[in-house]
């Protein structure tokens, strides 16, 4: 490769003379810095020649200088401005600094030129973060329609087409790819969730059954084929699958909702209801109380009394936090002049047993606080 890179160049205009050798060798061993340097030092540094800048931007743009690299390739645009390649590097150079808007465009200057370009199309969509953009999915079928036995493309397209609900379509691009690779385990597990949804209750649960043969028992697939069991009404088996999470401690709402369903389709309704609160508290951020707790300060400085001590309750509802019981036995105290709540409050702060060291100073406050109300 580096042989056919150099000898192209070789023979110039003009008479300069290049150490082939030493080039070479720069590349081999990736030192494209010093390629770039020793390049540097033998053309002129305002060159137009466009294969003196072709070496100069490839050189730059490997070793990093892309500032330097984009300097060589807009000058070489400027005389090719169809060329391919140049688009391809000003695209590549664009994306790695971050300018996704300029790299698009000249991605989009190479559809006008090769309008079949799979590469781009499929460059045009990694730079869509949203999977159900339209924009990405039209690219993703663009590049899946060229080459619709791409792994990478099929995954993306099927995965986009799953959370759109379009299962149909995202089986039948799967479909497509796995029979080109019928082992792929990344196409098998974005099977799983289509067939499901397809209710092809029976091939999600043989295709996890051929992850896990395959050895992928990851909680991933035992989700799958647990969900599939379980819209097969065959909730002993679906129980073992979540019940398996469990134990490997990578439960979350889903798992535990499904294994308290699980537990209700067979009477055992005690854990039936722990597993449902469980699966409730994993659902609520673990910042809820505090969020609540910062509202009722809000709307406390804000002398919105009856709104603060609702938020400050609230609060309550998700954590039985100490600082929120603190902030409801000051603003009974003082503002809302409910001494009785007061010292409840100021007690329940001292049953939560806070921390003597970050807190001494309120604990000392709190204490003679309780000893003067029950006076």
């Amino acid at each position: 490769m580096f042989t056919i890179l150099i000898s192209s160049y070789s023979t110039f205009a003009q008479t300069v003379k290049i150490d082939q050798e030493k080039l070479l060798e720069f590349y081999q061993t990736q030192r494209y810095a010093e390629a770039a340097t020793y390049l540097q030092s033998i053309y002129s540094k305002d060159t137009e020649n466009p294969k003196e800048l072709a070496q100069l931007g490839y050189a730059s743009m490997m070793a990093g200088n892309l500032p330097a690299a984009e300097k060589n390739y807009l000058l070489l645009y400027k005389q090719q401005p169809e060329s391919l390649p140049v688009l391809f590097n000003l695209a590549n150079i664009s994306r790695r600094r971050g300018d996704d808007s300029k790299s698009k465009l000249y991605y989009l200057e190479i559809i006008k030129l090769d309008s079949m370009n799979f590469n781009v199309y499929k460059q045009l969509a990694a730079m869509i973060p949203v999977p159900i953009d339209p924009e990405k999915v039209i690219y993703l079928k663009k590049a899946n329609a060229i080459q619709p036995a791409n792994p990478d493309v099929a995954f993306d397209l099927a995965s986009s087409l799953n959370m759109s609900k379009k299962n149909d379509s995202a089986y039948a691009v799967l479909q497509t790819a796995l029979t080109a690779d019928t082992s792929n385990f990344m196409l098998l597990k974005a099977k799983l969730p289509v067939c499901i949804a397809l209710k092809k209750l029976d091939e999600t649960i043989v295709t996890g059954e051929k992850l896990m043969l395959g050895g992928d028992s990851s909680s991933y697939v035992l989700n799958n084929i647990g969900v599939a069991y379980f819209a097969k009404k065959e909730f002993d088996k679906s129980l073992k699958l979540f019940m398996a999470i469990e134990n490997r401690e990578e439960q979350n709402e889903s798992t535990l909702y499904y294994t308290a369903m699980c537990y209700r389709e067979l009477k055992n309704y005690d854990l039936a209801a722990m597993y449902m609160k469980r699966s409730i508290k994993e659902g609520i951020s673990p910042y809820t109380s505090k969020y609540y707790r910062l509202l009722g300060e809000i709307y406390e400085k804000n002398a919105l009394l009856t709104n603060a001590n609702q938020a400050y309750h609230k609060s309550l509802d998700f954590e039985n936090e100490g600082t929120t019981y603190y902030n409801l036995g000051l603003i009974n105290d003082y503002k809302l002049n409910r001494k009785q709540s007061a010292l409840k409050y100021y007690k329940q702060y001292l049953d939560s047993k806070p921390d003597t060291a970050l807190q001494k100073d309120v604990i000392t406050y709190v204490k003679s606080r309780v000893a003067a109300l029950q006076k």
